[in-house]
């Protein structure tokens, strides 16, 4: 899916959907979400961050893994909300002229409740990785 198909999907809109391209695939039974997002140097989040040096921030890194976590409950039904984060860490910069290449599964579900795995790569190196939690609402307004 493209950034524009992927509104059909997902709820972030203007500056906040993140994910440039990503397609669900099944790997032995398990739904994985795979894309890339480019990074070209005039995103709002590298404006201040760092002068000099630009480098993507890490909660930006982990919201991108996470819009792809959401992808996949998104097609299970129901809007995705982000309920908790573990076990980040930050192995690579991730700056300007960069792809990073995601690879995102759910670990488990159990109801509208959802764990995932996320690991983005840059240049075929581990730049993040995180555990996710999220739950879908049946109603938005919920």
């Amino acid at each position: 899916m493209t950034h524009e198909e992927l509104k059909a999907y997902l709820p972030h809109r203007d500056a906040m959907l993140l994910i440039g391209e990503v397609e669900v695939e099944d790997r032995d039974g398990v739904k994985t979400a795979v894309g890339s997002t480019h990074i070209n140097g005039d995103e709002w989040f590298l404006q201040g961050h760092f002068p000099g040096h630009p480098v993507v921030p890490g909660v930006i890194l982990c919201e991108i893994l996470a819009q792809s976590c959401c992808l996949i409950c998104n097609t299970a039904g129901g809007l995705p909300f982000f309920a908790g984060i573990k076990n980040a860490k930050f192995r690579r910069q991730v700056r300007p002229g960069d792809t990073l290449k995601s690879e995102c599964s759910i670990v488990r579900s159990l109801g509208g409740f959802y764990t995932a795995k996320g690991v983005g790569y840059v240049d075929g190196e581990v730049a993040v990785e995180a555990d996710f939690s999220f739950v879908c609402k049946e109603d938005e307004n919920a």
